[in-house]
């Protein structure tokens, strides 16, 4: 089969010699010659399917598999039903790439318009997109989207994730945009520094709710000022913990934003997570990606489309709100089959369960001599305590086949979900008094 070339060897010579090249090597003249690919590579023999399954299975068990994981600071280790691992791994689904011919996918399209169905409910906004990358990505976007000529000033809680607010810099500094973080007050943000900090150039408020402590934020009362100054409100939640707290929408939020790994699926070094995003229909057009929308066709079918695609960066380019162009499609999947498995009971009891039993752990940590909670006030299912000999604590629990909580501003930061029963954690006080008496 041959290939296309859509020039000739004169036109390209042309093209170089306008640039003041002879070469396409010359486009490289940066990168060193020993990381050019035209030599042979020195690469082994090729090896037959069963020696490349036990040299990677010789790999994986390098790994070391937890019996329990008290460690949360963004990724939580919640358990995953069989269905929600059944479903996206059928061969109709399982690509992690967007449909470019979108119409001629409708499984694929019903399936993102289901999660943006749930997404809508679980935040009580209007609308959602397709999701987009992660959660740190989502709350940039979210950001970038209430700016505007005037307003350029972005003020993000010191409460968030550091990820998140780094994130948030990162965009800003790649359009010319300024970011102020909010000082945090006994593990909150400080609502009355806040509202000094409303000038006329804000355009948005990012407040995450629980916050990186794991304490419930005062979500609602910020709105009002946030909106009285002018700017949009943007609340970065937990999907887990929406089991049982009030909805952003309910907060007064304008967009709201969130990792949705929490939803099926794994702790895996890191990703392929989902950023899940919505707003009310006021925002709508500014929203990144994708919208799929439910319609009929000639014949009286149900059907489903690309309602709307803010891909204004295909022809805007440097002036275009954003350069989302796709989706984690395998990954939205995923928590849309998790939603639908688990209902609203069955998340609400996910969330209690959690919360319950971090509860317990922070309780029977703190009757320990030395250990005491850093902040006071209500809290999902993180905490963060002081406690010495935090190093000797984790390697012991380490050595148990424990992950210990995240050893985080001279404190460690607990998370227990579901998933750890009463024994573990009587066992991690266990180990815990063990290592202080």
């Amino acid at each position: 089969m041959g290939s296309y070339v859509p020039s000739t060897q004169e036109q390209r010579q042309e093209m170089l010699q306008a640039i003041g090249l002879k070469d396409f090597r010359d486009l490289y003249r940066d990168v060193p010659e020993s990381m050019y690919l035209d030599h042979p590579l020195d690469l082994p023999e090729g090896q037959s399917e069963l020696e490349v399954s036990r040299a990677l299975n010789g790999m994986a068990r390098k790994n070391k598999v937890y019996d329990a994981v008290l460690r949360g600071a963004g990724a939580y280790d919640h358990y995953i039903p069989s269905i929600v691992k059944y479903i996206p791994a059928k061969e109709e689904f399982l690509t992690a790439y967007t449909p470019y011919q979108a119409e001629m996918s409708q499984g694929v399209l019903q399936s993102i318009f289901e999660y943006q169905t749930e997404i809508c409910e679980l935040t009580g906004m209007d609308v959602s997109n397709a999701s987009v990358y992660d959660g740190a990505t989502a709350a940039a976007e979210a950001c970038a989207m209430a700016r505007d000529r005037k307003r350029r000033l972005t003020l993000v809680s010191g409460a968030a994730h550091p990820d998140v607010i780094n994130t948030i810099r990162t965009y800003s500094y790649g359009t010319n945009d300024e970011v102020k973080v909010i000082p945090v007050k006994d593990g909150k943000t400080d609502r009355e520094a806040l509202k000094a900090m409303l000038t006329p150039e804000v355009s948005a408020v990012y407040v995450q709710q629980p916050n990186f402590y794991g304490l419930f934020e005062d979500a609602e009362a910020m709105a009002a000022p946030v909106h009285e100054a002018g700017a949009l409100y943007i609340l970065g939640v937990n999907p887990i913990a929406l089991g049982i707290m009030k909805t952003p929408r309910d907060c007064g939020a304008d967009i709201a934003v969130g990792e949705g790994q929490p939803l099926g699926l794994p702790i895996a070094f890191g990703g392929p997570y989902l950023g899940f995003m919505a707003t009310t229909t006021k925002n709508m057009r500014k929203l990144p990606g994708r919208i799929v929308g439910e319609t009929t066709d000639d014949n009286g079918n149900r059907a489903y489309v690309l309602s709307l695609q803010a891909r204004e960066q295909h022809i805007r380019r440097e002036k275009a709100g954003s350069n989302i162009c796709s989706n984690e499609a395998l990954c939205a999947l995923t928590a849309g089959v998790y939603l639908a498995a688990m209902g609203p009971e069955g998340l609400k009891e996910v969330a209690e369960a959690s919360m319950a039993k971090a509860h317990y752990l922070c309780r029977e940590l703190t009757k320990l001599p030395g250990v005491d909670l850093r902040y006071e006030g209500p809290f999902f299912h993180e905490f963060l305590l002081d406690m010495p000999k935090a190093d000797e604590i984790l390697a012991a629990l380490d050595q148990k086949g424990i992950l210990g909580g995240l050893p985080y501003e001279g404190g460690v930061l607990w998370c227990a979900t579901e998933k750890v029963s009463k024994e573990m954690l009587d066992e991690v006080v266990a180990i815990v008094k063990g290592v202080l008496a």
